[in-house]
């Protein structure tokens, strides 16, 4: 864990997301948190991270997600040395 992100502030937002109970009320709070910009990026990272797991080239996940190969070396970067959060996530949801 990045001792740098660790705070009480990022702790009361982490217990406010856990606190989301569907799908709708994600919504309703990241809307209001993020901006559209924002939170198109952050679901952008996912399906990139998704798509690296399966085994597809940088080339099929540009074209597929508009993501530059900036960010889809980035999201590889966390996949193979970082924290294990898309792993976890991953098997959580059966992918």
């Amino acid at each position: 864990m990045n001792k740098k992100i660790k705070t009480e502030a990022v702790d009361h937002l982490f217990q406010a997301v856990l606190a989301l109970k569907s799908i709708d009320e994600c919504y309703s709070f990241f809307e209001d948190v993020c901006t559209v910009n924002e939170l198109l990026s952050l679901s952008q990272r996912y399906e990139v991270a998704k798509m690296l797991r399966e085994k597809k080239t940088y080339l099929e996940i540009a074209e597929q997600t508009g993501a530059s190969t900036a960010t889809i070396s980035r999201v590889n970067r966390s996949l193979n040395y970082g924290n294990d959060g898309y792993d976890m996530i991953f098997e959580r949801l059966g992918l």
